[in-house]
């Protein structure tokens, strides 16, 4: 099994792809399967989330690009930035994982959630496309989904 064990400043050319949901790319240790099928192994000292575009190498040389995976997003589009931002901090006061765009957000889609940001007045639409939160303000600070366990 391939193991990748470091990070590579990017840009590199890579021999491989390796595609990941927001939740596998927060964790240093994982089995996964190249893109290409191969078995691979993550074991990584750094927990700092892996981003799409990041670069990977095993010990004996080689380099694999991360990708995100394609999820069910709750997006939001809207031209009144009080309410946007009123929006942001509801769902950060939930520890929510955002995607912050210019008049939109983007969380992974949680029926709940969508309650309370229609309960906002803002229409939510479900999409299907890579997820990439804000990292978070102390760099690499690990965001918890709604979903997931604190």
């Amino acid at each position: 099994m391939i193991e990748l064990t470091q990070r590579l400043p990017t840009p590199v050319t890579a021999a491989a792809t390796l595609t990941l949901t927001y939740e596998q790319r927060q964790r240093r240790r994982l089995r996964v399967a190249l893109d290409d099928g191969r078995e691979a192994g993550l074991v990584l000292d750094r927990v700092e989330p892996l981003r799409d575009g990041d670069c990977l190498a095993s010990a004996d040389g080689l380099v694999v690009a991360v990708r995100a995976a394609v999820e069910t997003l709750s997006c939001v589009a809207c031209a009144d930035p009080l309410l946007l931002a009123r929006a942001c901090y509801h769902l950060g006061n939930r520890h929510v994982a955002l995607q912050i765009r210019a008049g939109g957000l983007c969380y992974l889609h949680d029926h709940v959630l969508d309650d309370l940001v229609l309960g906002l007045g803002l229409p939510v639409t479900c999409q299907q496309a890579p997820f990439e939160p804000e990292p978070g303000a102390y760099g690499g600070a690990q965001a918890h989904g709604h979903h997931q366990g604190h």
